[in-house]
């Protein structure tokens, strides 16, 4: 969407100023935000002026700003030492934090944990491991997924090709369809069938015409799609997709960055799938903003050497203790069954919308990872681009907090503990801007002014 100012107070335009000037513009800013500060599902600009929040950082907030344990596990962990490289040295922080990540990880077999400092760099260790394991060089990715923005990473993103433009990709991908049931791919597939069709072209086409599956290293899948449109995969197609990996000995990566620690309901959304991964990249709400992030491999495939790969920050053991703090969280305070609870009444919400706005033609996601997609007619399904950058800028200006995603589409990730009066209220302001945006792009029943 296109950058506005509008919104923004005398003080936050100053600073956007200051920021114009000052760093790269790379950045894809969505509206003229100037935080100053922020508590729970709360944030305050720098003139004062409150939001709901609904997109909890980009999915990362999952027990919601400042959270009193996780900010006292911060300061106590200050208090001793703040640095000494994990690639060197040893400290509990990192080992106390592996171990609980082990111990809810989505396999029976042992595993061990990996370090690093972001979901790309997770990524990139995944794509290291898998071919220093099994010799080979080749991987498959899906369209509309998003992996980072690193080069080796960049290889498996495929959701906007402003995101891969004058790059040269540093690993070699083939990119299928991503099972999306409300728009398929592939040619007679059905929304029922979306996943089983994926998987046939995968084996009838793809391994038949251009790729033995004997080159490939490793299959790299969100389980469910974040920035290609928060699509949730179709029934079936997990466990045929594992069934492939084992048949071919290929190494089955699952992308839990924006998914995992709670955000579906459970601690991984590839459990929603009972299918088991090989690895888990991690990261996002794993630490409640502190920059970690790091792999859950079987424990027999972390079979690689001293020095074979590493970080000086990773596993940072500030960032250790927020992250083993936010765990502790979300499991005391049952924050996975309020995702859950929280979530349906999202949904419910917006199918009910959609019964007044013939724009909003869908609503898909899992606990609070909730994705609705914006057309201009429910029968052609013609992306409504316009009018949901419309409906995120009106939002934004009436105190609301939301992102958007895939090409026209838009994502609700609040804090998974979020008060229930906040949901009610940054509801309202959604709909009060659909119908603002509605009454800009509609004209008897049919959408107009979209580019």
């Amino acid at each position: 969407m296109n950058f506005s100012l509008n919104g923004a107070g005398p003080d936050g335009l100053a600073w956007i100023e200051r920021d114009i000037a000052s760093l790269s513009p790379s950045y894809s800013r969505e509206y003229a935000l100037v935080v100053d500060r922020a508590e729970g599902s709360e944030v305050w600009d720098v003139d004062g002026k409150r939001y709901i929040d609904f997109m909890a950082g980009v999915a990362v907030l999952n027990v919601g700003h400042r959270h009193p344990h996780v900010q006292a596990a911060v300061e106590e962990q200050v208090s001793k030492f703040w640095h000494i490289c994990l690639s060197d040295f040893f400290y509990p922080q990192a080992v106390t934090l592996a171990e609980k990540l082990q111990a809810i990880a989505p396999m029976e077999s042992p595993t061990k944990v990996y370090f690093g400092n972001s979901g790309t760099e997770a990524v990139e260790a995944a794509i290291k491991l898998a071919m220093y394991n099994t010799g080979r060089t080749q991987f498959i990715g899906f369209l509309g997924a998003f992996h980072g923005r690193t080069l080796g990473s960049l290889s498996f993103t495929a959701s906007k090709a402003v995101q891969r433009a004058n790059y040269l990709s540093g690993v070699k991908v083939y990119h299928v369809p991503y099972p999306n049931a409300y728009r398929p791919v592939l040619v007679g597939q059905t929304a029922e069938d979306a996943g089983h069709a994926v998987i046939d072209y995968m084996e009838h086409q793809l391994f038949h015409n251009m790729l033995s599956p004997t080159d490939v290293a490793g299959i790299l899948v969100e389980p469910i799609q974040g920035e290609g449109g928060y699509i949730v995969p179709t029934p079936g197609f997990f466990p045929r997709l594992r069934e492939v990996c084992d048949r071919y000995g290929i190494l089955l990566m699952v992308d839990e960055i924006q998914s995992g620690a709670g955000r579906t309901g459970k601690w991984w959304a590839i459990e929603h799938e009972e299918t088991e991964p090989d690895i888990v990249c991690f990261a996002k709400g794993v630490t409640s903003g502190m920059p970690i992030g790091g792999i859950i491999a079987r424990e027999s495939l972390m079979t690689w050497g001293r020095g074979s790969h590493g970080s000086t920050f990773g596993g940072n053991p500030v960032a250790a203790a927020a992250a083993l703090a936010t765990l502790e969280v979300i499991e005391r305070e049952n924050v996975m069954a309020q995702a859950t609870e929280t979530g349906e009444y999202v949904m419910d919400a917006l199918v009910e919308m959609q019964g007044r706005h013939p724009s909003l033609g869908d609503v898909r996601g899992r606990g609070l990872m909730v994705g609705m997609e914006f057309v201009k007619d429910r029968d052609t399904k013609e992306a409504a681009v316009a009018l949901r950058d419309h409906v995120i800028q009106t939002a934004f200006e009436n105190g609301l907090l939301l992102i958007p995603c895939g090409t026209n589409s838009l994502r609700i990730t609040p804090p998974l503990n979020i008060d229930r009066a906040l949901v009610e209220e940054g509801l309202s302001i959604f709909e009060r801007a659909l119908t603002d945006a509605e009454a800009t792009h509609l004209k008897n029943g049919a959408l107009h002014g979209n580019r």
